[in-house]
């Protein structure tokens, strides 16, 4: 395995690396199927004359150094797969987006890795503003990734969806009345809803969302009607808002559907009673649809190996990584024709996606942010 340099600072998290793949499981060694083997083929066939590398030299080349805020078991099953298919290693260094964002900044035009890959659009944003990624161009990306999950230069792609949604008390309160975004400032919940800090990047996206529909003005007081709802202060995170609805602190909260999939997963009995107090709603399912976010990614312009960067994108957009890609995080594909394999998610049912760009919600935030706490949501 490759070791990746650590500036002097932040702290360098543990590398860790796929094996390489014997011999044999090189991508035209044994009977594949489909457009990914075929592109793996031909792409690794060419990529020495690419490179304008000797072959000896490019062996050196079948390799992707990952810089990744994602942490979940089935993104093993991915690395390891890659690697059987194409022969390239996957080495990974693991930490949070924010000590990644950091270390790239340190490292610069120096830094070994190829591919970024984050959760929540406002974070991708983050890292475009940093002219950290380079556009790219594959059709296969294009073709598979709607245009409305990726930013429309290829710059990065989201490779899985998740819903922000409304949880409530099924005792307490009737689901007509949580059908929308704009009921959360309906002076009907007043001291009954429970949020997180508006300074998360969930929170960020939702609000900039709401500017996309409803225009600087309507967002903002749509913000002061939320509140005025509050039963308590902004504090913790998506779960402690699930529980303190399931607990009676408060009868409806803001959550992202993958921490309710958790607890619906979970066989702790407390959790079980949790989802059993506790429903969903999917918002404005009868006008704009629910706010959706991505978990995603892109090339890094100091990218030392683009090609082998570029294979690996496009096996994230293939059927068979995209189940694993999803369920890592309970989350959706975003490929139509892949399949999630997560019972529990696909209980949730189908529901009517908001067709705001995720692309336009890091762009909003900076505004999002200002009226926010121009709102008093702190």
């Amino acid at each position: 395995m490759i070791r990746l340099p650590c500036p002097a600072r932040p702290a360098c998290p543990r590398p860790v690396a796929t094996e390489p793949a014997p011999a044999s499981t090189a991508p035209c060694a044994r009977p594949q199927s489909g457009w990914l083997r075929r592109r793996l083929c031909v792409a690794l066939a060419s990529l020495p004359l690419a490179l304008g590398l000797a072959p000896a030299a490019a062996q050196t080349d079948r390799v992707v150094n990952l810089y990744s805020a994602r942490h979940y078991q089935t993104d093993e099953v991915l690395y390891t797969r890659f690697t059987q298919l194409t022969g390239i290693r996957v080495n990974r260094i693991e930490a949070s987006e924010d000590a990644l964002l950091e270390r790239l900044r340190s490292e610069g035009r120096n830094s070994p890795a190829d591919v970024f890959l984050t959760v929540d659009a406002g974070r991708l944003w983050r890292a475009e503003q940093l002219g950290l990624f380079a556009p790219l161009r594959s059709p296969v990306l294009e073709s598979r990734i709607p245009a409305q999950l990726r930013t429309p230069d290829g710059t990065w792609f989201g490779f899985s969806t998740r819903a922000r949604v409304i949880a409530y008390n099924r005792a307490k309160v009737r689901p007509e009345e949580v059908a929308t975004y704009e009921d959360l400032a309906h002076p009907r919940l007043k001291g009954r809803l429970c949020v997180r800090s508006s300074g998360h990047v969930y929170n960020l996206s939702l609000m900039a969302s709401m500017i996309e529909r409803l225009g600087e003005a309507g967002a903002e007081q749509w913000a002061r009607g939320v509140v005025a709802n509050l039963a308590r202060p902004p504090r913790g995170g998506d779960t402690d808002q699930l529980r303190g609805v399931s607990a009676g602190e408060c009868d409806v909260a803001i959550s992202n559907t993958y921490y309710y999939v958790r607890l619906m997963k979970s066989t702790r009995p407390e959790d079980r009673q949790l989802v059993e107090r506790v429903a969903l709603s999917f918002p404005n399912q009868a006008t704009t649809g629910t706010h959706v976010n991505v978990s995603g990614g892109g090339l890094l312009r100091t990218a030392p190996h683009p090609e082998a960067a570029r294979l690996f994108l496009e096996y994230l957009a293939s059927d068979e990584a995209q189940a694993y890609f999803a369920a890592g995080n309970n989350e959706w594909p975003v490929v139509a024709a892949a399949v999630s394999r997560n019972p529990e998610l696909d209980s949730l049912g189908r529901f009517r996606m908001e067709k705001t760009a995720v692309s336009a919600l890091g762009r909003l935030q900076p505004l999002a942010q200002k009226l926010l706490d121009r709102a008093g949501w702190k």
